[in-house]
């Protein structure tokens, strides 16, 4: 058994290109979302000039397009200390209460899958962000007795995926509601190549294009992708990222050229296959294809439906002509039943 060369790097620092945070840290380096970053940094600017806290913010879209990062962008531009936490960790009213005690006028709190929060929390939650006031019951039956704590004024950023499942009254408690969508790929080849740099690896041009037509308009996909490419490179190509590298990696992982991976071209040849085009119901189809229903209502599905490959129906999932394209299988003629549908 041969022994380490003792001149060789350590792990730790093999791995520190894994550590980098790739998140941007201010508003100028973010890209993409236009609209949105720039109402986020007028409010910002006029916070900041009259000396004021923000008003409490809703960041809603689909994972990985970046409400996180546009937070501790928030935090930096407004030099407060950003506190993060997700619904589902809250479970009791004391929970919440060290969460807001703890902050300092001007901090902000970013609870994460907002949408996930207990009703008996969220009813503690509403005078926090309206008076600044939290009443907590302590105690139980006769001896019970309400405690008003004050808090510093603070900014709630709330992130959801699920924004249809965020109560009214909730919601509307929010002063800015802003909602993150897919990227072009141009924005994406753009992450790519900013990603490449910071993990300390070159990339074409061609090859950063490459990896954002594959990534589903999702920066967070088009990151994981980078780091897979540059491992692939590293191994079989001398490091070098060219676009006919970053191809074969990707189809390595048999990610084709639309972005479909293999449990999205088997949700379509089930959905044709097995149940001729639909309409199916999501339990049937997972059954099928071996899989969570809330997996492919959320993972998949989005990206099938927004592509035009697939669309919900009140009798269940349709297959759409392009999905029979894409098999390369010929789209069936309708019955005068299956347009009434």
């Amino acid at each position: 058994m041969s022994l380490p060369d003792p001149k060789s790097p350590e792990p730790e620092a093999i791995d520190a290109a894994f550590e980098v945070s790739l998140r941007p840290p201010l508003f100028e380096e973010f890209s993409g979302q236009e609209k949105t970053v720039a109402r986020l940094r007028l409010m910002v600017e006029a916070a900041r000039q009259r000396g004021d806290t923000l008003q409490h913010i809703l960041l809603s879209g689909p994972p990985g397009l970046g409400k996180t990062t546009l937070a501790y962008i928030i935090g930096n531009a407004m030099g407060s200390e950003v506190r993060t936490t997700s619904g589902p960790m809250i479970e009791k009213a004391g929970d919440l209460a060290g969460l807001l005690t703890n902050i300092e006028r001007g901090g902000i709190l970013f609870i994460d899958e907002i949408h996930r929060l207990q009703p008996a929390i969220e009813e503690y939650l509403y005078p926090a962000m309206e008076d600044f006031k939290l009443d907590i019951v302590i105690d139980q039956g006769p001896s019970a007795r309400s405690v008003r704590l004050n808090l510093a004024h603070f900014t709630l950023i709330g992130a959801t995926t699920r924004a249809g499942m965020i109560s009214e009254p909730l919601r509307s408690r929010f002063g800015m509601n802003c909602r993150l969508d897919y990227y072009p790929a141009g924005q994406l080849a753009t992450i790519v190549s900013r990603s490449a740099g910071l993990i300390g690896s070159g990339i074409d041009e061609d090859a950063s294009q490459e990896i954002a037509r594959r990534s589903r308009g999702t920066p967070r996909i088009a990151n994981n992708l980078l780091r897979w490419v540059r491992d692939f490179a590293q191994v079989r190509a001398d490091g070098k990222m060219s676009a006919e590298i970053a191809a074969s990696a990707l189809t390595m992982l048999e990610i084709d050229e639309e972005g479909f991976d293999e449990m999205d071209k088997r949700i379509l040849e089930s959905l044709i296959g097995l149940f001729d085009g639909g309409p199916v119901g999501v339990n049937s189809l997972a059954v099928a294809i071996g899989e969570e229903p809330g997996t492919i209502e959320e993972v998949h599905e989005p990206y099938l439906i927004m592509q035009g490959f697939l669309k919900r129906t009140p009798q269940g999932r349709v297959a759409m002509p392009k999905a029979y394209r894409k098999l390369g299988l010929t789209e069936p003629k309708k019955t005068a039943q299956q347009d009434l549908l």
